[in-house]
């Protein structure tokens, strides 16, 4: 049983900085979705690929997943960047 930790990050939807802070353990499929032959939607029997389990902290996603043997594995949060801009610069 494998899985992902990782910090969510925020929606191309939304402009501010909410639930960004929460961290994400999200398991990883164990077995290759393929094509329903009624309906054609894509799917598996693999039902942990469904849970995501949310966390205040990393090290409490780390924990969860030590305490009950998930191997996982923790991405990188990407340095966040601010492009410091005044209005005026607009009309230059």
């Amino acid at each position: 049983m494998t899985a992902r930790i990782y910090q969510q990050p925020k929606s191309a939807m939304q402009s501010g900085k909410a639930k960004t802070e929460i961290w994400v353990l999200e398991f990883a499929q164990s077995e290759a979705r393929r094509p329903d032959p009624l309906m054609g939607w894509t799917g598996s029997g693999d039902t942990r690929a469904q849970i995501k389990l949310s966390f205040p902290t990393k090290a409490a996603a780390q924990a969860y997943a030590e305490k009950y043997g998930i191997s996982a594995r923790v991405h990188a949060t990407p340095a966040k960047t601010l492009k410091l801009q005044a209005y005026a610069d607009n009309f230059r």
